[in-house]
């Protein structure tokens, strides 16, 4: 085909600026940013050129450009269907993996307080660094710091954005630049997930690792006998995400305590996972509590926000008032900053733990662990009722089934501890498990569950009862 005549059909295709003149697309302009829309008019125009210019290379006859549309119409519809699809990169997924606190979800879900609160606090001005009372500047660590003094019974709290940040900020300030030594149980020299390890945190910030004891086994004179003049910290970190058993000890938090006054040496405690409920009221395992910590002595204690405490990513520094002043004084918090989004959510956690039993009730983290079986099984049943009466969902295509599976809590907490659920099992004659996953993953709300013996299945306990209406979208769609 002569490059006069392939030139001579490609002019034939409406220009971008035509297109963005058609009324309809002025209107998508009002909720999309107008160069998006031009991106997406030039990549629709591309498409159908190279289609055209398939055609006209392969010697093909003529005939077949009837198919291809060069109106303005043609590319508005195409447009708008494009747009119709358009979602963020970061999106809202229907978690049936039965991991409460997941970190490649997003690890825990925020109360309707803490969201409101954000609402609020994030579409208008805030006090965040003004001082209502004095009309001058004020500190952004204040909006948490009473409530988290009150419920921790400590002297002063801070918090950062994540319990990394609150650990290196601790250990910068305590002995990063006179280059100082930190002792530490080997047994406690853990990884604390996405390849952070506590070794590589220490030596970061500054502070030179002493190690103590053995793997296994640390005693009191382990620690004694590495104190010396330039000892600046006892560091305990808590074996939230493993655990070791048999020929085993260690060091409480009292104990370390006891040695730190004996050798006027502070002590930190990581904890990880922090957490303000003891969760042997939902039958689990015992975990030590920010609260049992701080009193016993503790003079810094670091733990997350958005695992067992259930509110957003954040760091809590907590302990007393020197050690805590000392470590906001530090030129790393502007870094490690908390941000007022972040602050606003925080805030109204804490406010719901002022009461535990609402806090229980409130914080869905809290709420999803400490579901029963019974309750479970009953929204297992509620679900698969609304799947029976669904006339658009083919029954002689897909098979359900509700059967008895095991949750973890997830976030580094209780990792050799399993929690009874109920578990939604979904089968299709011509889509195998894997197939079935890829598929709720391709949806407008993906859909994430796990494959277990074959067999697709929905945890039923991170399921929410407003995630019903996705997994019903989803399975009309697979049984066409």
């Amino acid at each position: 085909m002569e490059n006069n005549k392939k030139h001579d059909i490609l002019r034939q295709f409406p220009s971008v600026q035509s297109i963005l003149q058609n009324n309809i697309v002025v209107r998508f302009t009002e909720s999309f940013p107008i160069g998006f829309i031009k991106e997406k008019i030039e990549n629709l125009i591309k498409s159908e050129k190279n289609k055209v210019i398939g055609f006209l290379n392969s010697r093909k006859d003529d005939a077949v450009l009837k198919d291809i549309n060069f109106t303005v119409d043609f590319f508005v519809k195409s447009l708008a269907e494009d747009l119709s699809s358009f979602s963020y990169s970061l999106k809202k997924v229907v978690n049936g993996t039965g991991v409460v606190i997941h970190t490649n979800l997003g690890r825990s879900i925020l109360p309707e307080s803490a969201i409101k609160n954000v609402s609020i606090i994030s579409s208008a001005y805030s006090n965040l660094e003004f001082n209502l009372t004095e009309g001058k500047r004020g500190k952004r660590y204040s909006h948490a710091e009473y409530l988290l003094e009150k419920i921790l019974k400590c002297e002063k709290a801070l918090a950062v954005n994540n319990n990394a940040a609150a650990v290196f900020m601790a250990l910068s300030s305590f002995c990063g630049g006179d280059r100082k030594e930190v002792i530490v149980s080997r047994g406690e020299l853990v990884e604390i997930g996405g390849s952070f390890r506590i070794p590589d945190i220490m030596k970061a910030s500054g502070a030179i690792l002493i190690e103590v004891g053995t793997t296994n086994k640390t005693k009191p004179q382990d620690y004694k006998a590495a104190i010396n003049e330039n000892t600046a910290l006892l560091l305990k970190v808590h074996q939230s995400n493993f655990r070791m058993s048999g020929f085993v000890s260690g060091l409480s938090s009292e104990d370390i305590v006891s040695i730190g006054k004996e050798h006027n040496i502070p002590v930190m405690e990581d904890l990880g996972s922090g957490s303000f409920v003891g969760l042997e009221k939902f039958g689990l395992p015992y975990e030590p509590t920010a609260q049992e910590v701080v009193k016993a002595g503790v003079d810094i204690v670091t733990f997350s926000g958005d695992k067992l405490l259930g509110g957003p990513q954040a760091g809590i520094v907590a302990g007393k008032a020197a050690y805590v002043d000392m470590i906001a004084a530090n030129p790393l918090s502007r870094a490690f900053r908390i941000d007022k989004m972040t602050l606003a959510a925080l805030e109204a956690v804490l406010f719901e733990y002022l009461d535990i039993e609402r806090a229980v009730k409130n914080i869905p983290t809290l709420f999803l662990i400490a579901q029963t079986e019974k309750e479970i099984r009953k929204k297992s049943v509620k679900l698969l009722n609304k799947i029976k009466i669904a006339d658009n969902i083919d029954k002689n295509l897909l098979d359900f089934k509700i059967i008895k599976d095991l949750s973890i809590v997830g976030g580094g907490a209780l990792p050799d501890y399993m929690l009874n659920t109920f578990a939604l099992r979904i089968a299709h004659k011509e889509i195998s498990a894997s197939g079935i996953g890829k598929f709720f993953r391709s949806c407008n709300t993906p859909i994430i569950g796990k494959i277990k013996n074959d067999e697709y299945i929905l945890d039923m306990r991170t399921i929410l009862e407003d995630d019903f209406k996705h997994i019903l979208n989803a399975l009309v769609l697979i049984s066409r």
